[in-house]
């Protein structure tokens, strides 16, 4: 694979070093103001074979997004550009900003061959001393990183990097690392190219001279928040508000995206890396345009009414097939239908930590969250919420999947609600109130409850049926919806009980582990405070259950396994782990998604994969999309 790695970025046999650019581009140049294209593009670029055909420059792609907390509905559209990427068909990873990569026999260093003459949107050489500025500046540093990110951590041993040369970076880690190249690829695998050393360095205080002066300036407390201000991170809003910051993407930020934007622009890299199969320089189309909308409702509306040519967020619910269908020649749009690679389209996950002390001492009983879902009817649930296109599941691998376990994804997804009430009965949960709604032993009614975003609709909706279902076992169930970044910070203060979200790692389980280990600092809400302890070491958070504890003894030791077999053989332990604690409840196996695209723009890989891991549409290269004249 190593030996592929260092091919698959240079240029095809035949392809004449001789470059094309956009228009517009073509005119500063003609103007002085921009660098010939060969000397803008690396002395080997990537090329990137069209989905369908070699594509012409111009026009702009209009999406929408919800107006809090929705950045990353632009970083799934510029999509992640790591040292590595998926193929357009998500089967396996190719070179991305790394022209190649070796391996040594255990897998536990990896040395990556960057692209020589390769540069930032600025202008400036992006080489080996960038992916050392973050790998040796930041990463240690626990005043950016409290605890680092677990992919960057091998045998509780930091990641740390090498200089070969100025375009040679070797990565080593404390043991066997087998999957580093996925991990690379997500999107969350961006750290160590996300930060331009030439412009970050005055940040950071090893290398700032008015690090006091500036901090004033940006009314931040300390080096590490101006950090996160000026050059971002990945999973924050201030990483497409600073029109200053370099970056590798194909667009960059021409109108930020800050408190009270109406409108977020992003205009051509003229130092993107990438061509087509025939020399030009990549991005086809000239800019990305969001608008920012307050409600789902009017984004579906301005979809049918032909005011979006690319549109996923938001949208992508089975229920909107109906009208999307019904006004296609309307709009001038086709409908893509992507396969879901998530385990669960609306799933359950209940707070081990929650700070309702009665509650969390009923969770943690075995047989309570058992009842609660067989007080679930999932036929309805699918029928009126997913028209259908579902089937009662729980969570875990699909059946398709190599690692599929079978307990992990059909216990207890009957709806009967005799034997529900029977073990809730067993609890000693006999008593109830004048609406019968049951008691705690030592008096109050037993309330759960769940957090959902109001920009998931379908989520609602599943509560609300929900709900009714859990008032014939006599367990009260409170919604409580809500814009997008409040409910993340309920999350984050463990203000809650149960988070309805989709449930990831149904076809990409070994990228997407979140719902069967506490694992992801945003997502793994079965328990937060879990998630803490773990990433430090125990020093933070609380510690977990003894069957969680096994399981992140597994994932270490998986981790580091270099052999597939093995590594197979302890993920499916953890699986069963995870089927034996039940900790997250699921609904239904999610139908397919939706979404649009104008017509006429083309190169679009209409089913291509839904999920967080191919960050689509990124994983689909929406660089090579263009529109046809």
């Amino acid at each position: 694979m190593a030996a592929l790695a260092l091919q698959a970025g240079l240029l095809l046999p035949g392809l004449a070093q001789a470059y094309s650019e956009s228009p517009q581009l073509k005119q500063l140049v003609d103007a002085g103001k921009l660098p010939p294209v060969d000397q803008r593009l690396p002395k080997n670029p990537q090329v990137i074979t069209p989905f369908e055909r070699v594509g012409q420059y111009g026009g702009t792609i209009r999406q929408a997004m919800r107006g809090d907390g929705d950045y990353n509905a632009i970083l799934r559209s510029v999509g992640p550009q790591g040292l590595t990427r998926w193929d357009i068909k998500f089967t396996g990873v190719e070179p991305n900003v790394a022209e190649g990569w070796t391996t040594n026999a255990d897998k536990s260093e990896y040395t990556f061959k960057l692209r020589q003459g390769m540069k930032w949107s600025d202008g400036q050489p992006f080489t080996a001393d960038d992916i050392l500025f973050f790998v040796q500046d930041l990463l240690p540093d626990k005043a950016f990183f409290q605890s680092p990110p677990p992919r960057y951590v091998v045998n509780g041993k930091l990641m740390t990097a090498e200089k070969i040369d100025d375009y040679t970076v070797k990565l080593i880690f404390g043991g066997p690392y087998r999957t580093f190249p996925e991990e690379m690829a997500t999107p969350v695998g961006q750290h160590p190219v996300l930060y331009a050393k030439h412009y970050c360095k005055q940040f950071h205080p090893k290398h700032a001279t008015n690090l006091d002066e500036l901090m004033k300036q940006n009314n931040v407390k300390d080096w590490a928040a101006l950090m996160r201000l000026k050059c971002g991170d990945i999973e924050v809003p201030s990483r497409w508000a600073n029109l200053e910051r370099p970056t590798l993407d194909p667009w960059v930020v021409k109108e930020p995206y800050r408190g009270g934007a109406t409108r977020i622009v992003l205009e051509r890299n003229p130092y993107f890396p990438q061509v087509d199969t025939a020399g030009n320089q990549l991005p086809y189309v000239d800019s990305l345009q969001f608008t920012v909308f307050g409600d789902v409702e009017t984004i579906l509306l301005a979809a049918i009414n032909g005011q979006l040519d690319l549109q996923i967020r938001y949208i992508n619910a089975i229920a909107n097939k109906p009208v999307l269908s019904e006004n296609m020649a309307k709009g001038g749009y086709s409908i893509l239908e992507m396969k879901d690679l998530n385990a669960n389209a609306a799933g359950l996950m209940v707070n081990q930590t929650t700070q309702n002390a009665p509650l969390r001492k009923l969770i943690r009983t075995p047989g309570f969250t058992k009842a609660l879902s067989l007080g679930m009817d999932r036929e309805e649930i699918n029928e009126i919420v997913f028209l259908g296109g579902g089937k009662p599941r729980q969570i875990g691998p699909l059946a398709s999947h190599r690692l599929y376990n079978e307990q992990l994804a059909t216990q207890f997804t009957a709806h009967d609600v005799k034997q529900a009430n029977a073990i809730l009965d067993g609890l000693g949960l006999t008593k109830k109130d004048s609406q019968g709604f049951r008691l705690y032993p030592e008096g109050g009614r037993i309330s759960i409850a769940a957090i959902v975003s109001i920009g998931s609709p379908a989520y609602i909706e599943v509560l609300e049926l929900i709900r009714k279902q859990w008032a014939e076992i006599g367990i009260d169930l409170l919604i409580r919806s809500s814009e997008r970044s409040l409910f993340y910070d309920r999350a984050q203060n463990n203000d809650y009980d149960i988070s309805v979200d989709a449930l990831s790692g149904g076809l990409d389980p070994t990228q997407e582990m979140r719902a069967i280990l506490a694992i992801h600092p945003l997502d793994s809400r079965q328990s937060i405070p879990w998630v803490k302890w773990y990433m430090s070491g125990g020093k933070v958070g609380e510690e977990p259950s003894e069957n969680m504890k096994q399981r992140y003894a597994l994932f270490d030791k998986w981790k580091v396994e270099p052999d597939e077999a093995k590594a197979d053989e302890i993920f499916r332990q953890i699986l069963q782990l995870a089927a034996e604690a039940f900790d997250v409840i699921g609904t239904v196996e999610p139908p397919a998604q939706l979404g649009i695209r104008k017509t006429n723009l083309r190169n679009v890989f209409d089913s291509m994969p839904s999920s967080w891991t191919y960050a689509t549409p990124g994983g689909s290269l929406p660089q090579q999309y263009f529109y046809a004249r």
